[in-house]
């Protein structure tokens, strides 16, 4: 009998009640969980969690992986209930003399004595374009106090754009406000169409109301992290109103802030609120010491400072304050709260995901202490091996002056800018395709082990393709004529057509050089035995990156999935979805150039060189005392990103017999006889050459960057004598204003 219980019980758990894939998936991200973290823990694919949380796919767990998945969603689910849904019947959100919002029923009929005060008030809503203010039903009107919240009218909407911090009380209205003044009001918008209005008449006291009353702000994104300080942007109109300048002048902006006397700045000075050395520039910080736990600090950007580059962030600045938070917001949901520019930004995030402190175990006293975070940078900056440090590194005072190190003494990793002259053949056929890597130094960085501590120098070391490090090595003897392309098979290939993919212009190695670890194992791949001669490898490593790639992607592929790009999508289809996508919604268009600066940003902070400040050759600089100053992960990244493409060239060429006739980061550019390119990519049944390039959005596959004529390519090059141009550069609209010097 007990059999037959034992039966029956698993056909009852086979067919576990679940919610729907939205709410599997809100209930993950909630928790901070990833796809391989539920994956691992109920031993299937990631792609099996990914299809259970698709609505497109509608996958359903079976067996006793769905008993284990429901007991997961069910644990969270209490943890985290779903938001109760509007009552379209329940009044607005308003105020109290406070400022904070708060929940009040009000009755459907007020008495006489309401009705009459409530004639005389009404409830502000977001502007319309032309500044108007729209009055809601003497009924539901509220007492107007000295505060008081409510949502704009309908407009586009995404489903990133509910308060990032919804699941945390304290920052139920959000991540950030742009605070904005019309008719002498000051308005702060914040995410989801909420605005608050704001009593504070001085720059103090919005940083007062902000921390005390406004309820802005993020939960941490790791454990042992910090919440994050909210985000007030500042109109020009607000800029005006706290007597701030609506512009800076071209000494403030090379000084990039204003000046420390500012009468501002005399008020928060006065108030007992303090500046960080950056001073109140595009991006400030507004705080006190923290007490404890609680953390006093607010941030600021000023978008007619220059705060938002449009080279990241497109037309962001120009937008109406509506329009402003939602790009901001959507960012901050996605990614995190801005904390600079998309640079600082990307660093910032490393430290938010991996903090380099926790709390310990407690000791015999109960007392709990800060100790290293294992799998993080740690607190305190390390030393770079000599090979790694840059130019006018402090570890290189000793060096001779105008002393030019060569590749025996420079580790020089960079993404490739490379040409070659067109063959005969090549010049047969009519176009020049670009394809373009889709963040591909975010693909470089996933799954990559990273050294988290100090370098320990080798000599004369046996190679270990998963110890990070740098080598000094000769690969002079790889050649590219006969590589290996798979287990025992081997490929025969026109060398002087492809680039060398040891060293960034594509010239083969001459001796003994510095190189970061997936390089060397790179030529070990293409079957030729390498013997450093010496090296420096970090034996504390880990994949340090592995949640930034993983953060950024998700990122990434939701705003092109809102803007109708998806990750399953055929490659006609995708190539077409592709086509002016930023059109049909400019303002995320806008977030998506801004996640992709985050990449190259984030790890272009890995190795931040002097900036001014009277430094002078030898002499340390701000950067180097942070833990997050590592020239040898930023190296490492870059290393494999290259390896990654040039491994698909070399698969492409083996399989098809077409090379590339320019490389420009992660752009390839080949001839074909057709514009598009699926005229190249060999795309047999639907399914592209294993190991080669695949279109489609992911991070590591291949977009249309841009077609030209052959003729413009050999016109190009003709008119500014210069065969070896490289292409790659303005293959996208094919408009060269002048030589180009590298740069």
């Amino acid at each position: 009998m007990s059999e037959l219980f034992d039966a029956v019980d698993a056909l009852v758990a086979s067919r576990s009640p679940l919610p729907p894939a939205e709410e599997r998936k809100r209930l993950r991200q909630a928790h901070g969980l990833t796809l391989d973290e539920v994956a691992a823990v109920l031993k299937v694919r990631r792609a099996t969690v990914s299809g259970w949380e698709s609505v497109k796919k509608s996958v359903e767990p079976r067996g006793p992986e769905r008993e284990a998945y429901a007991r997961l969603l069910n644990k969270l689910a209490e943890l985290y209930p779903a938001p109760a849904a509007p009552d379209p019947a329940a009044p607005a959100m308003f105020t109290g003399r406070s400022g904070l919002a708060e929940a009040r029923t009000l009755p459907k009929e007020p008495p006489p004595a309401a009705a009459a005060t409530a004639e005389h008030e009404t409830t502000r809503t977001a502007p319309a374009s032309a500044g108007a203010e729209q009055a809601v039903p003497h009924s539901a009107r509220p007492t107007r106090s000295t505060s008081t919240s409510h949502r704009t009218g309908a407009r586009k909407t995404t489903p990133a754009e509910a308060p990032a911090g919804a699941t945390d009380p304290g920052y139920e209205n959000g991540p950030l406000a742009v605070v904005d003044v019309v008719d002498g009001q000051v308005l702060a918008h914040c995410t989801g169409g909420l605005v608050l209005d704001v009593p504070s008449r001085s720059i103090p006291a919005l940083v007062d109301w902000t921390l005390n009353e406004a309820k802005l702000g993020q939960p941490k994104l790791s454990g042992p992290g910090k919440d994050a300080d909210p985000l007030l942007v500042l109109t020009e109109a607000a800029l005006k109103r706290y007597g701030l300048p609506t512009a800076l002048t071209h000494e403030e902006r090379i000084a990039g802030r204003i000046p420390e006397d500012h009468k501002v700045i005399r008020q928060l000075h006065r108030a007992d609120w303090k500046l960080t050395k950056r001073g109140l520039g595009p991006w400030a910080r507004i705080y006190r010491p923290a007490q404890g736990s609680e953390r006093n600090c607010v941030q600021l950007c000023v978008p007619s400072w220059h705060a938002l580059d449009a080279r990241h962030w497109g037309h962001a600045a120009q937008l109406p304050p509506a329009e402003l938070t939602r790009v901001l917001g959507v960012y901050a949901s996605r990614v995190m709260t801005p904390r600079g520019s998309t640079a600082v930004t990307g660093l910032e995030l490393m430290t938010a995901l991996h903090p380099p402190t926790r709390a310990s175990e407690p000791d015999a006293d109960g007392k709990r202490h800060s100790e290293h975070n294992p799998g993080s940078l740690g607190k305190d900056p390390v030393d770079c091996a000599p090979c790694e440090a840059p130019d006018g590194h402090p570890l290189l005072k000793d060096l001779p002056r105008f002393h030019v190190r060569g590749p025996a003494e420079k580790l020089f990793e960079e993404a490739y800018d490379w040409a070659r002259p067109m063959t005969d053949a090549e010049c047969t056929l009519r176009h020049l395709v670009g394809i373009d890597v889709n963040m591909a130094f975010a693909a470089g960085a996933n799954g990559l082990p990273v050294g988290l501590g100090a370098p320990t120098h080798v000599e004369r070391p046996v190679f270990d393709p998963k110890l990070p490090g740098s080598w000094l090595a000769d690969l002079s003897h790889v050649d590219l004529s006969r590589v290996k392309i798979g287990k025992d098979k081997w490929a025969d290939l026109e060398a002087s057509l492809l680039p060398s993919p040891f060293t960034p212009k594509g010239e083969r190695p001459e001796g003994p050089a510095w190189y970061a670890t997936p390089t060397v194992a790179y030529a070990v791949e293409l079957g030729y035995e390498v013997r450093p001669l010496e090296a420096y490898v970090r034996y504390d490593n880990g994949r340090y990156l592995d949640g930034w790639y993983q953060r950024l992607r998700d990122a990434y592929l939701a705003t092109m999935a809102d803007l109708g790009v998806h990750t399953d999508m055929a490659p006609a289809d995708f190539l077409a979805a592709m086509d002016g996508y930023r059109e049909r919604d400019p303002e995320l268009a806008a977030v998506a150039s801004a996640i992709k600066a985050t990449v190259k940003g984030g790890l272009g902070k890995l190795r931040e060189r002097p900036r001014g400040d009277g430094w002078r050759p030898g002499q340390p600089w701000h950067a180097l005392s942070r833990p997050t100053w590592r020239p040898d992960i930023r190296a490492a990244v870059i290393s494999r990103t290259r390896i990654n493409l040039h491994r698909k060239i070399v698969k492409h060429a083996a399989f098809t017999g077409q090379y590339p006739v320019a490389i420009l980061s992660d752009c390839v550019v080949y001839a074909a006889g057709g514009p598009s390119p699926l005229d190249f990519l060999p795309y047999r049944s639907g399914k592209p050459l294993p190991g080669g390039f695949k279109l489609g959005i992911n991070p590591g596959l291949v977009k249309h960057e841009g077609t030209q004529s052959v003729l413009w390519g050999e016109g190009v090059r003709e008119r500014f004598n210069a065969p070896g141009l490289n292409l790659a550069r303005y293959i996208k609209d094919g408009t060269v204003t002048d030589l180009d010097n590298g740069e």
